[in-house]
């Protein structure tokens, strides 16, 4: 049976979405900071995509130096408030903690960072500041965190920052694609605009590269071009009944949701296929809009799912049921979706195969495909000279420039879907790499 009743207010909808990591207090930060060993070797900087000093930033929270604090957390990550708590710190920095071995729960590093980088943020203190204008300006594609980071970072270069950007709000999948209990919509904007604040770069909303002709006028206009797009829809599946009333895509139905909260009316049952951890989200936030019954369908093992385990572990905890060694062959349904086909899988000499003789149907309403999302593969194409693997994503050297050397890419576009954090430290690097290149 359902955990949640369906919101119909935001209140209800704030209170199915609370805060899975909430902000810590003074009481609460002090002495979650003194706990820290301060490990000569400190792993939890190893295990951080963005190399922060953790013990020193744990040490200034100690000492009541937030500003400090807050310095050197962005200093490495641009996005330091957002990464507090959308970050895995669990398989990352936390998961890295040496209180691990000595079944003592690890220090709760993400939460410290949030509570440094929040009060900053939140008293305004300026702490960045523009480098001496060089007279070179960056044009940058896509405003998620790639973009924002070497945004930052090439303003403190002296860079003149364009920021062309395909929707309406900053900060790509943070905003549109991360399910609403790790992060609001709000915390993520004040990050934005804080940093816009005090760096002054330029983001063009609604203002999608689409042409052959936009790009030429960008390699006209600018020294260098910075490919942060992320990944696009979801996949189509080729399945027969895919196209009927009630299939949505995995990111579609979470952007949906991030923007319109209790609006959006999620039916009785619903069917999520997929093992990753998109499709956690979705089959979590399904249940928490009131699904009465949530299925999670996955083609492999449970151990073979791509997702963390705490994400499955926190979609089961709301209520969703899971199947596996299943693989979706039809969506049935007169015009709407009525239910799934599935055939059983398995391993034969190593190798997954489908069972056509042991077949069933999963009755739904509604289907949400979490199975990966396209590449911007129209917009590498537009590039001339562009080396791209045979995944879709955009070859590039230790400084982030790809084979056409005005273009640099950071990101989704170069590692195929990766955290936000990847995200952040590509796009930082891919700043100090086009500095590089400009002034040799």
């Amino acid at each position: 049976m359902a955990e949640y009743k369906r919101p119909n207010t935001e209140a209800e909808f704030k209170k199915n979405f609370k805060q899975k990591k909430p902000l810590m207090n003074d009481t609460e930060a002090y002495y979650e900071a003194s706990r820290c060993l301060f490990c000569y070797d400190a792993p939890c900087i190893q295990a951080c995509p963005t190399s922060i000093d953790i013990p020193l930033f744990i040490k200034q929270i100690h000492t009541d130096n937030i500003t400090g604090a807050s310095k050197t957390i962005f200093d490495s990550n641009w996005l330091g408030n957002a990464c507090g708590v959308v970050c895995p710190t669990g398989v990352l920095c936390e998961g890295a903690c040496v209180y691990n071995h000595q079944d003592v729960p690890p220090i709760q590093i993400g939460r410290l960072q949030n509570y440094a980088t929040n009060k900053t943020i939140d008293a305004e203190k300026v702490i960045f500041k523009v480098g001496e204008p060089n007279g070179k300006k960056i044009a940058i594609i896509g405003a998620g965190p790639a973009g924002i980071a070497c945004a930052c970072e090439a303003r403190t270069l002296g860079y003149d920052v364009d920021i062309y950007e395909a929707k309406e709000k900053p900060s790509g999948l943070t905003v549109y694609g991360i399910a609403p209990y790790k992060i609001t919509n709000e915390e993520v904007l004040k990050e934005v605009d804080y940093l816009q604040n005090q760096l002054n770069f330029n983001i063009k909303y609604n203002n999608a590269i689409n042409s052959k002709e936009e790009l030429l006028h960008l390699e006209n206009d600018y020294d260098a071009i910075f490919i942060g797009v992320g990944l696009g829809a979801t996949r189509h599946l080729g399945l027969d009944g895919e196209d009927k009333e009630g299939v949505v895509g995995a990111v579609e139905f979470i952007e949906e949701l991030r923007m319109k909260h209790h609006l959006v009316k999620v039916p009785a049952k619903v069917v999520v296929i997929g093992g990753g951890n998109t499709a956690m989200d979705a089959a979590s936030e399904a249940a928490r809009m009131g699904a009465r019954k949530t299925v999670l369908a996955y083609r492999n093992s449970k151990d073979k799912m791509g997702a963390y385990g705490f994400e499955y572990d926190l979609a089961i905890s709301a209520g969703v049921d899971s199947l596996f060694n299943v693989t979706p062959i039809a969506i049935t349904g007169k015009g709407k979706v009525e239910g799934v086909k599935f055939a059983k899988t398995e391993i034969i000499d190593g190798k997954l195969q489908t069972n056509m003789n042991n077949t069933f149907i999963v009755r739904c309403d509604m289907v949400i495909k979490a199975t990966g999302q396209a590449k911007q593969g129209h917009l590498y194409d537009m590039i001339d000279n562009l080396d791209i693997d045979n995944k879709t994503r955009i070859k590039t050297n230790d400084e982030f420039q790809t084979s056409n050397p005005m273009y640099f890419a950071g990101g989704d576009a170069i590692n195929g879907g990766a955290e936000v954090v990847n995200a952040a430290y590509d796009g930082k690097m891919a700043a100090q790499g086009i500095h590089n290149w400009l002034t040799k």
